[in-house]
């Protein structure tokens, strides 16, 4: 096990010094099934192999690091989430007259095209301005772009509707045999840029942050040095929204926020 544990530590060192990344506070178990699923791909023995292999191959170190990229997503994923966003707190950000949002770790970007759909049927679109990142460039790549898989529209037009669209959803994207292109309209007040949570700082000051279910894959360490780095970003009362699988509750910072959704795990900065 603790030679298992240098091995990762040393890959780990390879690929910050190479490329900049630093996975070096990842939780390691999420980490490891990465490794192991490389190292079956591409017949790897042993994890140092892998490490000497991306020191000369760099199309293999940037294929490991799409690997551990985390990119699960959907529109209106979790629809009870957009739903009480919509309910209990668009009615506080119609009362400003500027909005910035950041959606941290946005992967593709189907929950930022889902955003700026629900502030468009609120009326509140052409008054927000969406920062939406992502420490990988490929997938940032997908979500400018702004083109999902066909087969996926109808399980996001049910999502759209449990998370209380008022529309009809397909009025928001045109089709081809195997995408579906959402309105350049959503796309205008949307900046896609990339950034690491677990190296890069802050950049603005938000009204609200979503970072849902990014979290989960850090160390105890890190997430605390990111929940530091999301609240010096919330402007006063700004509001932070996590996945369903994080909380508050264990960070030194729980004092510092009220709770407005416990289910949802949305929480307001307080004054």
């Amino acid at each position: 096990m603790y030679r298992k544990k240098l091995e990762i530590r040393l890959l780990l060192e390879a690929i910050y010094s190479l490329s900049g990344y630093d996975f070096r506070k990842y939780n390691q178990q999420s980490i490891l099934r990465r490794i192991e699923h490389r190292m079956r791909l591409n017949n790897f023995s042993s994890i140092s192999q892998l490490t000497e292999a991306i020191i000369y191959d760099k199309e293999l170190l940037k294929v490991l690091l799409n690997d551990f990229s985390i990119n699960v997503t959907e529109m209106f994923r979790d629809p009870s989430f957009f739903r009480a966003f919509r309910e209990e707190i668009i009615p506080q950000l119609k009362q400003l007259d500027k909005i910035r949002i950041w959606h941290a770790g946005c992967a593709t970007g189907e929950e930022v095209y889902s955003m700026a759909i629900m502030l468009h049927e609120e009326g509140l679109l052409d008054r927000t301005m969406m920062y939406a990142t992502d420490m990988n460039e490929d997938v940032l790549k997908k979500a400018e772009h702004g083109a999902f898989p066909l087969h996926k529209m109808q399980a996001y037009t049910k999502n759209y509707i449990l998370a209380g669209g008022t529309e009809s959803f397909s009025q928001y994207y045109k089709t081809d045999d195997s995408f579906a292109s959402f309105h350049p309209c959503l796309r205008e007040n949307i900046m896609f840029a990339q950034h690491n949570l677990a190296t890069d700082k802050s950049f603005q000051e938000f009204d609200v942050i979503i970072c849902r279910n990014v979290l989960i894959y850090f160390t105890p360490e890190l997430q605390h040095e990111v929940h530091h780095l999301f609240y010096d970003s919330l402007t006063r009362s700004g509001y932070l929204g996590l996945g369903d699988k994080e909380t508050l509750q264990f960070t030194p910072l729980v004092s510092k926020y009220r709770t407005v959704n416990s289910t949802e795990r949305i929480y307001q900065k307080r004054f």
